[in-house]
């Protein structure tokens, strides 16, 4: 991601601060981008709708275009920048929950640092409370149990 990314990234914010941001709008159409809590590399678009934040997972191929993570039989469609993939999407009818509408920016400038490691595991004696906690919790598409580190990309 050399390439100038858009004033809409947010980089590495947590889904949660994600929806808060999206929900201060409180508009339909309303996106930004960051950085994915699973898969390294990746980022997703987060897009506004009724009082929901619906996340899409874009990657970047081997030869530097975007795409949106698709189900199977659905078509690809690659974007030379994320630019191009956002003037796409702001088309209505295009297979998002809705339209693009209108950006969220960041209000800072952001600075590239290294990815954030997770903090290690809790201490044996939590580890039973800890799973317990997290089969409690609601999981969306992106956090999901199980989810994969990495995730191929190939060509048609």
């Amino acid at each position: 991601m050399a390439a100038a990314l858009p004033a809409c990234y947010h980089g590495a914010i947590t889904r949660r601060q994600c929806e808060l941001l999206l929900g201060e709008k409180k508009q339909d159409g309303a996106y930004l981008l960051r950085d994915s809590e699973t898969i390294q590399g990746a980022l997703c678009l987060c897009v506004y709708k009724k009082q929901v934040v619906y996340t899409y997972r874009l990657l970047q191929t081997h030869t530097g275009h975007y795409t949106i993570m698709t189900g199977a039989g659905v078509q690809e469609i690659f974007f030379k920048t994320l630019d191009d993939l956002i003037q796409h999407f702001k088309k209505k009818n295009q297979g998002l929950a809705t339209h693009l509408h209108r950006s969220v920016k960041r209000k800072t400038i952001l600075l590239m640092s290294p990815r954030r490691r997770s903090p290690p595991g809790p201490p044996p004696e939590q580890e039973h409370q800890h799973q317990h906690r997290e089969e409690e919790e609601e999981h969306d598409y992106e956090n999901a149990p199980g989810s994969a580190d990495y995730v191929k990309v190939l060509p048609s």
